[in-house]
């Protein structure tokens, strides 16, 4: 088996997120890998977007179209350089979670698909099916899911 040429790591700017992001990073330290990283996101609706203007005024970019999965993406490459990590690219992507990154690991040759396992043992992931578990069936490549949780 060859090394992992690109690692794709999904992150939403969460704590458990942040953890599958350090994993890849040394990962892809370790191999000489290039660090994907990447982010979802589902535009605001019309109207909260102009309650949000009217209420923030000239902050309210912070909280429009990508701004906070760029803001995600930012804070993931500094953890990822910090865990070693070298070649890094990163893209944010309008779209359901698993589709995003199923996509993306597809369209760029990724070999490895990291992502944290928050949501395997909730209620709503065992109902709806979580990120994890549905990455699991249908990325392209394999995947290695993160224990960034304590199992509540």
């Amino acid at each position: 088996m060859s090394a992992y040429r690109i690692i794709l790591v999904g992150t939403d700017g969460s704590d458990s997120s942040f953890r599958a992001v350090e994993r890849a990073a040394q990962l892809a330290a370790a191999t000489g890998a290039t660090l994907l990283l990447a982010t979802a996101y589902s535009p605001m609706p019309a109207r909260e977007r102009a309650g949000a203007a009217d209420r923030l005024g000239d902050l309210a970019y912070k909280v429009q179209g990508s701004t906070p999965a760029e803001d995600a993406l930012r804070a993931a490459r500094e953890r990822a350089v910090a865990a070693g990590a070298r070649d890094i690219d990163q893209v944010a992507v309008e779209g359901d979670a698993v589709d995003v990154i199923s996509r993306l690991a597809k369209d760029r040759e990724a070999e490895l698909v990291v992502i944290g396992n928050r949501g395997l043992n909730s209620l709503a992931g065992r109902i709806l099916g979580s990120v994890p578990a549905n990455l699991s069936h249908r990325s392209p490549c394999d995947v290695l899911i993160v224990h960034t949780t304590d199992g509540k």
